[in-house]
């Protein structure tokens, strides 16, 4: 059977693509994600009724409003304008995400970025760079918003950002030289 394509309108005026794909491997749920172009794929079960597909839609539109509403809560407004930039600079603005924000420091990390689940899209900087110098701290953020595209840390994903954000090897110097002096080692940094 064809996919099913529908048109969410949020209450923050943004539309939202719907994709809904029936799948014989899901027997009584249907599960929902968002592709890192902002469409959302709904897989339903092979055997669900027509009549059940209003219901699914009108419940996704109000997790996604609510999640809309809570992400404008938790974002800060200078990352959000630096991310905007570094996504048009270096990433012709293809990134979508819902919401970043500055967190208190993290032990092994200094950023992270949540793909799928009611957090997807969520951005979490470590405080602990704002006196860093802007460009490591755009590296950072850079660094977030590639995941968007790649969740891991594979060689695609170095690859991307290091096509988008042409300082990153220079940034990742300066990190571990601070980490170094610091006596910590970073998660996010398995080519070593």
């Amino acid at each position: 059977m064809p996919d099913n394509t529908h048109l969410l309108k949020l209450a923050s005026g943004d539309e939202v693509i719907i994709t809904v794909r029936r799948d014989k491997r899901l027997k009584k749920s249907a599960r929902w994600q968002r592709e890192a172009d902002g469409r959302i794929v709904l897989r339903i079960p092979y055997r669900t009724p027509r009549g059940s597909l209003p219901g699914l839609l009108a419940s996704i539109e109000k997790q996604l409003n609510t999640q809309r509403k809570r992400a404008a809560r938790r974002t800060d407004f200078d990352l959000q304008a630096r991310a905007e930039y570094i996504n048009r600079t270096c990433f012709d603005g293809k990134i979508q995400w819902e919401a970043i924000r500055w967190v208190k420091p993290m032990k092994t990390r200094l950023g992270s970025c949540t793909n799928g689940g009611s957090t997807d899209g969520h951005i979490r900087i470590s405080e602990e760079i704002k006196p860093w110098p802007q460009w490591v701290i755009d590296y950072i953020i850079a660094h977030e918003l590639a995941h968007r595209l790649h969740p891991d840390h594979s060689p695609a994903y170095w690859e991307t950002l290091r096509r988008a954000y042409p300082k990153t090897e220079r940034a990742r110097g300066f990190v571990k030289g601070i980490m170094f002096a610091q006596g910590r080692s970073l998660e996010d940094d398995p080519e070593d």
